[in-house]
Protein backbone atom coordinates (compact mmCIF):
# COMPACT_ATOMS: atom_id res chain seq x y z
CA UNK A 1 0.00 0.00 0.00
CA UNK A 2 1.21 3.42 -0.88
CA UNK A 3 1.75 6.26 0.94
CA UNK A 4 -0.52 9.01 -0.14
CA UNK A 5 3.56 10.81 -0.72
CA UNK A 6 3.49 8.06 -3.37
CA UNK A 7 0.12 8.34 -4.68
CA UNK A 8 0.80 12.45 -4.92
CA UNK A 9 4.14 11.66 -7.25
CA UNK A 10 2.92 8.85 -8.95
CA UNK A 11 0.32 10.69 -9.97
CA UNK A 12 1.91 13.79 -10.77
CA UNK A 13 4.42 11.41 -13.04
CA UNK A 14 1.20 10.21 -14.68
CA UNK A 15 -0.32 14.02 -15.42
CA UNK A 16 2.59 14.74 -16.17
CA UNK A 17 3.15 12.18 -18.83
CA UNK A 18 -0.16 13.25 -20.34
CA UNK A 19 0.29 16.83 -20.20
CA UNK A 20 3.53 17.92 -19.97
CA UNK A 21 2.79 19.67 -17.09
CA UNK A 22 5.64 20.14 -14.30
CA UNK A 23 5.38 17.45 -11.87
CA UNK A 24 5.49 19.94 -9.01
CA UNK A 25 2.52 21.68 -10.02
CA UNK A 26 0.58 19.06 -8.96
CA UNK A 27 -0.62 19.94 -5.39
CA UNK A 28 -3.15 18.33 -3.28
CA UNK A 29 -5.35 21.45 -3.78
CA UNK A 30 -5.09 21.61 -7.46
CA UNK A 31 -8.44 21.48 -9.03
CA UNK A 32 -7.92 19.30 -12.12
CA UNK A 33 -10.05 21.50 -14.42
CA UNK A 34 -9.56 24.80 -12.91
CA UNK A 35 -6.12 24.85 -12.48
CA UNK A 36 -4.11 22.04 -14.29
CA UNK A 37 -6.64 22.67 -17.02
CA UNK A 38 -7.08 18.66 -17.78
CA UNK A 39 -9.66 18.30 -19.96
CA UNK A 40 -12.14 14.82 -20.03
CA UNK A 41 -10.42 12.65 -22.07
CA UNK A 42 -7.18 13.47 -20.46
CA UNK A 43 -8.78 12.76 -17.06
CA UNK A 44 -9.62 9.35 -18.56
CA UNK A 45 -6.57 8.72 -19.56
CA UNK A 46 -4.92 9.33 -16.16
CA UNK A 47 -7.80 7.76 -14.31
CA UNK A 48 -6.53 4.51 -16.54
CA UNK A 49 -3.17 4.60 -15.63
CA UNK A 50 -3.73 5.36 -11.93
CA UNK A 51 -5.58 2.60 -11.75
CA UNK A 52 -2.57 0.35 -13.68
CA UNK A 53 -0.22 1.90 -11.57
CA UNK A 54 -1.72 1.82 -7.95
CA UNK A 55 -3.87 -1.51 -8.75
CA UNK A 56 -7.29 0.14 -7.76
CA UNK A 57 -10.07 0.26 -8.89
CA UNK A 58 -11.85 3.93 -9.90
CA UNK A 59 -15.34 3.80 -11.36
CA UNK A 60 -16.27 6.50 -13.99
CA UNK A 61 -19.23 7.28 -11.49
CA UNK A 62 -16.54 8.42 -9.12
CA UNK A 63 -14.65 10.35 -11.50
CA UNK A 64 -16.86 12.81 -11.53
CA UNK A 65 -16.28 13.56 -7.58
CA UNK A 66 -12.55 13.73 -7.86
CA UNK A 67 -11.99 18.04 -8.36
CA UNK A 68 -9.01 18.19 -7.13
CA UNK A 69 -5.20 16.18 -6.83
CA UNK A 70 -6.30 15.53 -3.14
CA UNK A 71 -9.10 14.00 -3.64
CA UNK A 72 -7.76 11.58 -6.44
CA UNK A 73 -4.99 11.07 -3.64
CA UNK A 74 -7.13 10.07 -1.14
CA UNK A 75 -9.71 8.38 -3.31
CA UNK A 76 -6.76 6.19 -4.08
CA UNK A 77 -5.57 5.27 -0.99
CA UNK A 78 -8.61 4.14 0.59
CA UNK A 79 -9.10 1.92 -2.77
CA UNK A 80 -5.77 0.18 -1.37
CA UNK A 81 -6.21 0.11 1.95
Amino acid sequence: MATNEEILAGLAEIINEETGLATEAVEPDKSFTDDLDIDSISMMTIVVNAEEKFGVRIPDEEVKNLSTVGDAVDFIAKAQA
